[in-house]
Protein backbone atom coordinates (compact mmCIF):
# COMPACT_ATOMS: atom_id res chain seq x y z
CA UNK A 1 0.00 0.00 0.00
CA UNK A 2 1.04 3.70 -0.91
CA UNK A 3 0.07 6.43 1.47
CA UNK A 4 0.89 9.93 1.28
CA UNK A 5 1.36 11.99 4.11
CA UNK A 6 1.80 15.53 3.67
CA UNK A 7 3.40 17.62 6.36
CA UNK A 8 4.33 21.44 6.72
CA UNK A 9 7.49 22.18 9.19
CA UNK A 10 10.35 24.69 9.44
CA UNK A 11 13.72 23.62 9.10
CA UNK A 12 16.30 24.49 11.84
CA UNK A 13 19.41 26.25 11.53
CA UNK A 14 20.85 23.13 12.44
CA UNK A 15 19.47 21.37 9.75
CA UNK A 16 17.51 18.84 11.61
CA UNK A 17 13.58 17.90 11.39
CA UNK A 18 11.59 16.13 13.60
CA UNK A 19 8.71 14.45 11.93
CA UNK A 20 6.07 12.59 14.01
CA UNK A 21 3.60 10.76 11.76
CA UNK A 22 -0.42 10.38 12.02
CA UNK A 23 -1.11 6.86 14.05
CA UNK A 24 -2.76 5.54 10.42
CA UNK A 25 0.79 5.40 9.19
CA UNK A 26 1.78 1.66 9.08
CA UNK A 27 4.95 0.56 10.52
CA UNK A 28 7.93 -0.69 8.95
CA UNK A 29 10.45 0.67 6.03
CA UNK A 30 9.30 3.60 4.34
CA UNK A 31 10.52 6.52 1.69
CA UNK A 32 11.12 9.74 2.79
CA UNK A 33 10.54 12.58 0.03
CA UNK A 34 11.62 16.09 1.21
CA UNK A 35 10.16 18.90 -1.07
CA UNK A 36 11.87 22.38 -0.13
CA UNK A 37 10.13 25.14 -1.77
CA UNK A 38 11.21 29.05 -1.73
CA UNK A 39 10.44 30.82 1.80
CA UNK A 40 6.85 32.00 1.50
CA UNK A 41 5.43 30.02 -1.03
CA UNK A 42 2.18 28.00 -0.63
CA UNK A 43 1.47 24.62 -1.33
CA UNK A 44 -2.14 24.61 -1.26
CA UNK A 45 -4.27 25.63 -4.30
CA UNK A 46 -7.86 26.92 -4.39
CA UNK A 47 -10.16 25.75 -6.90
CA UNK A 48 -10.43 29.44 -8.44
CA UNK A 49 -6.44 28.75 -8.75
CA UNK A 50 -7.09 25.59 -10.69
CA UNK A 51 -9.67 27.31 -12.91
CA UNK A 52 -7.29 30.44 -13.96
CA UNK A 53 -4.54 27.57 -14.67
CA UNK A 54 -3.05 26.11 -17.78
CA UNK A 55 -4.59 22.55 -16.94
CA UNK A 56 -8.82 23.51 -17.90
CA UNK A 57 -9.59 22.58 -20.74
CA UNK A 58 -6.16 21.44 -22.07
CA UNK A 59 -6.93 19.10 -24.26
CA UNK A 60 -10.35 21.22 -25.38
CA UNK A 61 -8.51 21.90 -28.92
CA UNK A 62 -7.09 18.59 -29.87
CA UNK A 63 -8.67 16.56 -32.57
CA UNK A 64 -7.14 13.35 -31.74
CA UNK A 65 -9.18 13.22 -28.84
CA UNK A 66 -13.11 12.92 -28.91
CA UNK A 67 -13.97 12.60 -25.25
CA UNK A 68 -11.49 14.47 -23.51
CA UNK A 69 -13.47 13.51 -19.72
CA UNK A 70 -12.75 9.91 -21.47
CA UNK A 71 -9.00 9.90 -22.18
CA UNK A 72 -8.49 11.98 -18.58
CA UNK A 73 -10.06 8.37 -16.89
CA UNK A 74 -7.94 6.36 -18.83
CA UNK A 75 -4.60 8.21 -18.09
CA UNK A 76 -5.54 8.14 -14.16
CA UNK A 77 -6.34 4.77 -14.60
CA UNK A 78 -3.06 3.67 -15.94
CA UNK A 79 -1.47 5.54 -13.38
CA UNK A 80 -2.53 3.65 -10.37
CA UNK A 81 -2.27 0.28 -12.00
CA UNK A 82 1.62 1.21 -12.55
CA UNK A 83 2.04 2.52 -9.31
CA UNK A 84 0.64 -0.56 -7.82
CA UNK A 85 3.48 -2.86 -5.94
Amino acid sequence: MVKTVTLNTDITARRELRIMLPADVPTGSAAIVITVSPTGSSTSATFGDLLNSEFLGMWRDRADIEDSSEFARKLRSEGWSQSAP
